[in-house]
């Protein structure tokens, strides 16, 4: 994920560029290398989805003491494409799962306390970096 030039600042979820500019999960020309949107405006940084890559947005399926749901558990084992990366996501109540997909329309649905969603192309995903290792889940 490091060597894509799809990454841009961040400004709570919104992309942005490293000039401050909004960025657009649409428009290539906004997006930059990984190591030109580490530091700059806004409070942190993401990746877009699309070329390829995709995310599962597992949200609330962690407890407060960082272990996984059941639910959460079943939606991990259900991941049929290669990961590329997992993390804890923003709030530190969810994952975001990485993955090689192609693309196709995004889904959402609600899923035991929290929420499942799917997306491969369109969409800016706000990363924090704090790896997990799938394998401790499930």
């Amino acid at each position: 994920m490091m060597k894509r030039d799809t990454w841009a600042r961040a400004d709570d979820k919104r992309p942005i560029q490293v000039n401050g500019r909004a960025a657009s999960s649409t428009d290539p020309r906004t997006w930059a290398p990984f190591d030109d949107v580490k530091d700059g405006p806004g409070d942190g940084y993401g990746i877009f989805m699309g070329q390829g890559l995709g995310v599962v947005d597992i949200d609330h399926c962690l407890t407060d003491s960082g272990l996984i749901k059941a639910w959460g558990r079943d939606v991990l084992r259900g991941i049929k494409e290669p990961i590329v990366f997992t993390e804890v996501s923003k709030s530190g109540r969810g994952l975001h799962v990485f993955i090689i997909a192609a693309e196709a329309p995004g889904k959402r649905e609600r899923m035991g306390d929290g929420a499942v969603e799917r997306y491969t192309r369109d969409r800016f995903v706000v990363t924090t970096g704090k790896r997990r290792d799938i394998k401790e889940f499930i």
